[in-house]
């Protein structure tokens, strides 16, 4: 299928805060249409440089740990890379006979990844960068929000594998601060205080002012339970307006 571009108005490639670019594609799990098909639903789109290489399959193997809770954030994952569809097949079915990494084996990879002989999908997202490779993906991480606007944007070089934990933790991170109206700190994890928004008038400063000793910067507690709760409210919300 031939991608159907929504094109950035900001930039060759999209931005934090870009529609991302629309696209039908064939995959692994059979044809997509993006955004189409996930509507009402975050997606983390991702890509690897190649098929049958170490570094991309331990990361499949730790994608593939995230599913469930993905799923239970209303969040879908989708690879690419631009290997041919019989390539990915082999791979996935290779991944599952054969590898086992950290002591997990027989690991069925059900997310979908995307063929993209052609680049097309991976130059519009800008996951190629031709001083590193013209006919390679790098490692990409785009977080898609349920809008079909991107809010953040990862790039790991090949030789480095991705770390999982801070992709979870930036997927909790966009989640609460949409549900709360709050941001959160450096090194924050689901359970730590988040941070107020700041005053937006003289007036909610000096108010702030009288009784915190740094009024632009005010903590709040906000438990796990609490984001929990909230978040699946949200989801089920989302799903039902789907």
């Amino acid at each position: 299928m031939d991608p159907t571009p929504q094109e950035s108005p900001s930039s060759k490639h999209p931005l934090i805060g870009d529609s991302a670019p629309a696209f039908d594609a064939e995959t692994t799990e059979g044809p997509i249409h993006f955004p189409k098909d996930y509507t009402g639903k975050w997606v983390i789109l991702f890509s690897h440089p190649a098929d049958f290489t170490p570094v991309c399959t331990t990361e499949f193997i730790a994608f593939s740990q995230l599913v469930d809770e993905c799923h239970r954030l209303n969040t879908e994952l989708i690879g690419l890379s631009v290997d041919s569809l019989s390539s990915h097949i082999a791979w996935l079915y290779a991944i599952e006979e054969q590898v086992r990494f950290r002591g997990l084996s027989n690991v069925k990879i059900t997310f979908p990844l995307i063929a993209d002989l052609s680049q097309t999908i991976a130059r519009r997202y800008g996951m190629i960068h031709p001083k590193v490779n013209e006919n390679k993906t790098i490692r990409a991480v785009y977080f898609i929000d349920p809008d079909g606007i991107i809010r953040t944007i990862l790039y790991y070089p090949v030789s480095t594998g991705r770390n999982f934990n801070e992709i979870l933790r930036i997927l909790y991170s966009l989640q609460t601060a949409d549900a709360f109206g709050v941001v959160t700190p450096a090194n924050w994890v689901p359970g730590e205080d988040v941070i107020q928004n700041p005053p937006e008038t003289l007036k909610e400063a000096q108010k702030k002012a009288m009784s915190k000793k740094v009024w632009f910067m005010n903590f709040e507690k906000l438990s796990c339970d609490k984001i929990n709760r909230k978040l699946k409210n949200r989801h089920h919300k989302n799903k039902k307006l789907k």
